[in-house]
Protein backbone atom coordinates (compact mmCIF):
# COMPACT_ATOMS: atom_id res chain seq x y z
CA UNK A 1 0.00 0.00 0.00
CA UNK A 2 1.27 3.45 -0.89
CA UNK A 3 2.30 6.08 1.61
CA UNK A 4 -0.65 8.47 1.92
CA UNK A 5 0.68 12.04 1.82
CA UNK A 6 -1.42 13.86 4.40
CA UNK A 7 -1.75 17.41 3.09
CA UNK A 8 -4.07 18.36 5.95
CA UNK A 9 -1.46 17.43 8.56
CA UNK A 10 1.39 19.16 6.71
CA UNK A 11 -0.73 22.29 6.22
CA UNK A 12 -1.54 22.31 9.94
CA UNK A 13 2.19 22.22 10.75
CA UNK A 14 2.82 25.14 8.41
CA UNK A 15 -0.03 27.17 9.93
CA UNK A 16 1.42 26.56 13.40
CA UNK A 17 4.83 27.77 12.22
CA UNK A 18 3.29 30.91 10.71
CA UNK A 19 1.30 31.61 13.89
CA UNK A 20 4.50 31.47 15.97
CA UNK A 21 6.21 33.98 13.67
CA UNK A 22 3.22 36.31 13.83
CA UNK A 23 3.24 36.14 17.64
CA UNK A 24 6.91 37.13 17.67
CA UNK A 25 6.32 40.22 15.54
CA UNK A 26 3.24 41.25 17.51
CA UNK A 27 5.31 40.96 20.68
CA UNK A 28 7.82 43.38 19.12
CA UNK A 29 5.07 45.96 18.61
CA UNK A 30 4.32 45.40 14.93
CA UNK A 31 0.79 45.24 13.52
CA UNK A 32 -0.75 41.97 12.41
CA UNK A 33 -0.42 40.79 8.80
CA UNK A 34 -3.45 41.74 6.72
CA UNK A 35 -5.19 39.82 3.93
CA UNK A 36 -8.05 41.28 1.87
CA UNK A 37 -10.26 39.01 -0.21
CA UNK A 38 -12.55 40.28 -2.98
CA UNK A 39 -15.65 38.14 -3.49
CA UNK A 40 -17.86 39.02 -6.45
CA UNK A 41 -21.39 37.63 -6.65
CA UNK A 42 -23.03 34.77 -4.74
CA UNK A 43 -21.33 31.59 -5.95
CA UNK A 44 -21.87 29.07 -3.09
CA UNK A 45 -18.55 27.27 -3.62
CA UNK A 46 -16.64 30.57 -3.67
CA UNK A 47 -18.32 31.64 -0.44
CA UNK A 48 -17.20 28.39 1.22
CA UNK A 49 -13.62 28.84 -0.04
CA UNK A 50 -13.53 32.42 1.26
CA UNK A 51 -14.86 31.38 4.67
CA UNK A 52 -12.17 28.70 4.88
CA UNK A 53 -9.50 31.25 4.04
CA UNK A 54 -10.83 33.67 6.63
CA UNK A 55 -10.89 30.90 9.24
CA UNK A 56 -7.26 30.06 8.43
CA UNK A 57 -6.30 33.74 8.77
CA UNK A 58 -7.85 33.93 12.23
CA UNK A 59 -6.02 30.75 13.23
CA UNK A 60 -2.58 32.19 12.42
CA UNK A 61 -3.28 35.68 13.79
CA UNK A 62 -3.87 37.60 10.54
CA UNK A 63 -6.33 40.43 10.07
CA UNK A 64 -8.76 39.33 7.36
CA UNK A 65 -11.28 41.47 5.49
CA UNK A 66 -13.77 40.35 2.87
CA UNK A 67 -15.01 42.80 0.25
CA UNK A 68 -18.27 41.24 -0.96
CA UNK A 69 -19.35 42.87 -4.19
CA UNK A 70 -22.50 42.58 -6.29
CA UNK A 71 -22.27 40.44 -9.42
CA UNK A 72 -23.13 43.41 -11.68
CA UNK A 73 -20.21 45.55 -10.47
CA UNK A 74 -18.26 47.34 -13.19
CA UNK A 75 -14.64 46.74 -14.09
CA UNK A 76 -13.77 50.34 -13.23
CA UNK A 77 -15.30 50.06 -9.75
CA UNK A 78 -13.29 46.90 -9.01
CA UNK A 79 -10.14 48.65 -10.20
CA UNK A 80 -10.91 51.54 -7.84
CA UNK A 81 -11.32 49.17 -4.87
CA UNK A 82 -8.10 47.35 -5.70
CA UNK A 83 -6.26 50.67 -5.99
CA UNK A 84 -7.41 51.58 -2.47
CA UNK A 85 -6.21 48.24 -1.13
CA UNK A 86 -2.87 48.68 -2.94
CA UNK A 87 -2.41 51.97 -1.06
CA UNK A 88 -3.50 50.61 2.34
CA UNK A 89 -0.40 49.92 4.45
CA UNK A 90 -2.36 47.54 6.69
CA UNK A 91 -3.08 45.24 3.74
CA UNK A 92 -0.21 42.91 2.83
CA UNK A 93 -2.09 40.56 0.54
CA UNK A 94 -4.94 40.95 -1.95
CA UNK A 95 -6.75 38.23 -3.83
CA UNK A 96 -9.88 38.04 -5.93
CA UNK A 97 -11.78 34.78 -5.48
CA UNK A 98 -12.39 33.01 -8.80
CA UNK A 99 -14.55 32.45 -10.78
CA UNK A 100 -15.91 35.92 -11.49
CA UNK A 101 -18.92 37.05 -13.60
CA UNK A 102 -18.43 36.77 -17.36
CA UNK A 103 -18.65 40.51 -18.05
CA UNK A 104 -15.48 41.11 -16.02
CA UNK A 105 -11.87 40.57 -17.13
CA UNK A 106 -9.97 38.23 -14.84
CA UNK A 107 -6.67 39.36 -16.37
CA UNK A 108 -7.39 43.05 -15.74
CA UNK A 109 -8.19 42.29 -12.10
CA UNK A 110 -4.97 40.32 -11.68
CA UNK A 111 -2.89 43.06 -13.30
CA UNK A 112 -4.53 45.76 -11.13
CA UNK A 113 -3.19 44.16 -7.94
CA UNK A 114 0.19 45.44 -6.73
CA UNK A 115 2.67 42.59 -7.47
CA UNK A 116 4.04 42.99 -3.92
CA UNK A 117 0.54 42.16 -2.61
CA UNK A 118 -0.32 39.51 -5.22
CA UNK A 119 -0.55 36.58 -2.79
CA UNK A 120 -2.14 34.35 -5.45
CA UNK A 121 1.09 34.71 -7.43
CA UNK A 122 -0.75 35.32 -10.71
CA UNK A 123 0.48 38.80 -11.67
CA UNK A 124 2.58 38.82 -14.88
CA UNK A 125 5.48 40.37 -12.97
CA UNK A 126 5.49 37.55 -10.43
CA UNK A 127 5.06 34.99 -13.22
CA UNK A 128 8.00 36.52 -15.08
CA UNK A 129 10.16 36.53 -11.96
CA UNK A 130 9.33 32.87 -11.38
CA UNK A 131 10.23 31.99 -14.97
CA UNK A 132 13.50 33.92 -14.60
CA UNK A 133 14.44 32.15 -11.37
CA UNK A 134 14.04 35.32 -9.30
CA UNK A 135 12.46 35.77 -5.89
CA UNK A 136 8.67 36.15 -6.22
CA UNK A 137 5.31 35.36 -4.66
CA UNK A 138 4.52 31.89 -6.00
CA UNK A 139 1.21 30.46 -7.24
CA UNK A 140 -0.19 28.78 -4.13
CA UNK A 141 -1.10 25.34 -5.47
CA UNK A 142 2.23 24.88 -7.24
CA UNK A 143 4.14 26.06 -4.17
CA UNK A 144 2.03 23.75 -2.00
CA UNK A 145 2.95 20.74 -4.13
CA UNK A 146 6.67 21.45 -3.77
CA UNK A 147 6.40 22.12 -0.04
CA UNK A 148 4.42 18.92 0.46
CA UNK A 149 7.08 16.86 -1.29
CA UNK A 150 9.87 18.53 0.66
CA UNK A 151 8.09 17.76 3.93
CA UNK A 152 8.18 14.03 3.14
CA UNK A 153 11.88 14.34 2.18
CA UNK A 154 11.28 13.61 -1.47
CA UNK A 155 14.52 13.48 -3.48
CA UNK A 156 13.82 15.58 -6.57
CA UNK A 157 17.25 15.43 -8.19
CA UNK A 158 17.21 13.71 -11.55
CA UNK A 159 13.66 12.40 -11.22
CA UNK A 160 11.41 12.18 -14.29
CA UNK A 161 8.42 14.38 -13.46
CA UNK A 162 5.28 14.44 -15.61
CA UNK A 163 2.84 17.32 -15.13
CA UNK A 164 -0.60 16.79 -16.67
CA UNK A 165 -2.15 20.19 -17.31
CA UNK A 166 -0.72 23.43 -18.70
CA UNK A 167 -2.69 26.12 -16.88
CA UNK A 168 -1.04 29.30 -15.63
CA UNK A 169 -2.38 28.50 -12.15
CA UNK A 170 -1.09 24.94 -11.69
CA UNK A 171 0.59 23.20 -14.61
CA UNK A 172 3.11 25.74 -15.85
CA UNK A 173 4.31 27.05 -12.45
CA UNK A 174 4.53 23.50 -11.07
CA UNK A 175 6.72 22.48 -14.01
CA UNK A 176 9.03 25.46 -13.46
CA UNK A 177 9.33 24.80 -9.73
CA UNK A 178 10.13 21.15 -10.40
CA UNK A 179 12.82 22.24 -12.86
CA UNK A 180 14.23 24.46 -10.12
CA UNK A 181 14.43 21.35 -7.93
CA UNK A 182 16.49 19.60 -10.66
CA UNK A 183 13.78 17.28 -11.97
CA UNK A 184 13.54 16.40 -15.65
CA UNK A 185 10.09 17.71 -16.51
CA UNK A 186 7.53 16.86 -19.18
CA UNK A 187 4.23 18.72 -19.53
CA UNK A 188 1.29 16.75 -20.93
CA UNK A 189 -2.10 18.10 -22.00
CA UNK A 190 -5.25 17.26 -23.97
CA UNK A 191 -3.30 16.92 -27.24
CA UNK A 192 -0.57 14.66 -25.84
CA UNK A 193 -0.24 11.26 -27.52
CA UNK A 194 0.63 8.01 -25.72
CA UNK A 195 -0.12 9.55 -22.34
CA UNK A 196 -0.37 6.20 -20.54
CA UNK A 197 3.17 5.31 -21.65
CA UNK A 198 4.51 8.67 -20.49
CA UNK A 199 2.82 8.21 -17.11
CA UNK A 200 4.23 4.72 -16.70
CA UNK A 201 7.77 6.10 -17.03
CA UNK A 202 7.27 8.96 -14.59
CA UNK A 203 8.88 8.89 -11.15
CA UNK A 204 6.66 11.79 -10.12
CA UNK A 205 3.19 12.36 -11.60
CA UNK A 206 1.32 15.61 -10.94
CA UNK A 207 -2.14 15.54 -12.45
CA UNK A 208 -4.64 18.40 -12.81
CA UNK A 209 -6.69 17.09 -15.74
CA UNK A 210 -10.05 17.59 -14.01
CA UNK A 211 -11.36 14.13 -15.01
CA UNK A 212 -12.70 11.57 -12.58
CA UNK A 213 -10.86 8.20 -12.67
CA UNK A 214 -8.55 9.51 -15.39
CA UNK A 215 -5.44 7.89 -13.87
CA UNK A 216 -5.81 4.12 -13.59
CA UNK A 217 -3.52 1.16 -12.97
CA UNK A 218 -2.02 1.14 -16.46
CA UNK A 219 -0.67 4.68 -15.91
CA UNK A 220 1.47 3.75 -12.91
CA UNK A 221 4.66 2.06 -11.74
CA UNK A 222 5.63 0.76 -8.27
CA UNK A 223 8.21 3.52 -7.60
CA UNK A 224 5.89 6.37 -8.56
CA UNK A 225 4.71 9.26 -6.42
CA UNK A 226 1.37 10.77 -7.48
CA UNK A 227 0.15 14.26 -6.61
CA UNK A 228 -3.56 14.57 -7.46
CA UNK A 229 -4.50 18.25 -7.77
CA UNK A 230 -7.99 18.00 -9.24
CA UNK A 231 -11.26 18.41 -7.37
CA UNK A 232 -14.17 16.72 -9.15
CA UNK A 233 -17.60 15.58 -8.00
CA UNK A 234 -18.72 12.10 -8.98
CA UNK A 235 -22.28 10.98 -9.71
CA UNK A 236 -22.95 10.63 -5.98
CA UNK A 237 -21.76 14.15 -5.19
CA UNK A 238 -18.56 12.91 -3.55
CA UNK A 239 -15.36 14.93 -4.02
CA UNK A 240 -12.75 12.93 -5.96
CA UNK A 241 -9.57 13.67 -7.90
CA UNK A 242 -8.20 12.49 -11.24
CA UNK A 243 -6.89 9.24 -9.80
CA UNK A 244 -8.91 6.08 -9.29
CA UNK A 245 -7.64 6.02 -5.72
CA UNK A 246 -8.92 2.56 -4.78
CA UNK A 247 -7.34 0.94 -7.83
CA UNK A 248 -4.10 2.93 -7.94
CA UNK A 249 -3.06 3.41 -4.29
CA UNK A 250 -1.88 -0.23 -3.78
CA UNK A 251 0.31 0.03 -6.89
CA UNK A 252 2.46 3.14 -6.25
CA UNK A 253 5.00 4.37 -3.71
CA UNK A 254 3.11 7.43 -2.43
CA UNK A 255 -0.06 9.32 -3.27
CA UNK A 256 -2.14 12.29 -2.14
CA UNK A 257 -5.79 11.77 -1.23
CA UNK A 258 -8.67 13.91 -2.48
CA UNK A 259 -9.83 15.63 -0.38
CA UNK A 260 -7.11 16.20 2.22
CA UNK A 261 -4.12 16.41 -0.09
CA UNK A 262 -3.24 19.44 -2.19
CA UNK A 263 -6.26 21.55 -1.19
CA UNK A 264 -5.17 22.36 2.38
CA UNK A 265 -1.66 23.08 1.12
CA UNK A 266 -2.98 25.73 -1.26
CA UNK A 267 -4.49 27.70 1.63
CA UNK A 268 -1.32 27.20 3.70
CA UNK A 269 0.76 28.71 0.88
CA UNK A 270 -1.65 31.62 0.62
CA UNK A 271 -0.89 32.34 4.27
CA UNK A 272 2.84 31.85 3.61
CA UNK A 273 2.72 34.36 0.73
CA UNK A 274 0.87 36.87 2.93
CA UNK A 275 3.47 36.45 5.66
CA UNK A 276 6.27 36.92 3.09
CA UNK A 277 4.68 40.16 1.84
CA UNK A 278 4.18 41.31 5.44
CA UNK A 279 7.81 40.63 6.40
CA UNK A 280 9.04 42.65 3.44
CA UNK A 281 6.85 45.55 4.58
CA UNK A 282 8.09 45.23 8.17
CA UNK A 283 11.74 45.18 7.10
CA UNK A 284 11.31 48.15 4.76
CA UNK A 285 9.41 50.06 7.43
CA UNK A 286 12.12 49.30 10.00
CA UNK A 287 14.81 50.48 7.57
CA UNK A 288 12.92 53.74 6.93
CA UNK A 289 12.60 54.33 10.69
CA UNK A 290 16.34 53.81 11.15
CA UNK A 291 17.14 56.23 8.33
CA UNK A 292 14.78 58.89 9.75
CA UNK A 293 16.53 58.64 13.12
CA UNK A 294 19.98 59.31 11.65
Amino acid sequence: MAQIIDGSLIAKEIRQEIAKQVEQYIAQGYRRPGLSVILIGNDPASEIYVRNKQKACVEVGFESTIHKLESDISQSEISRIIHQLNQDEKVDGILCQLPIPEHLSEQKIIEAIDPKKDVDGFHPINAGRLFSGMDSLLPCTAAGIIQMLKRIDYDFIGKNALVIGRSNIVGKPTAILLLNENCTVTIAHSKTENLAQLCQKADLLVTSAGKENFIRAEYTNPDQVIIDVSINRNQFGKVVGDVDFKEVSPLVKAITPVPGGVGPMTIAMLLENTLTAYLKFVKNNFKEQQESNI
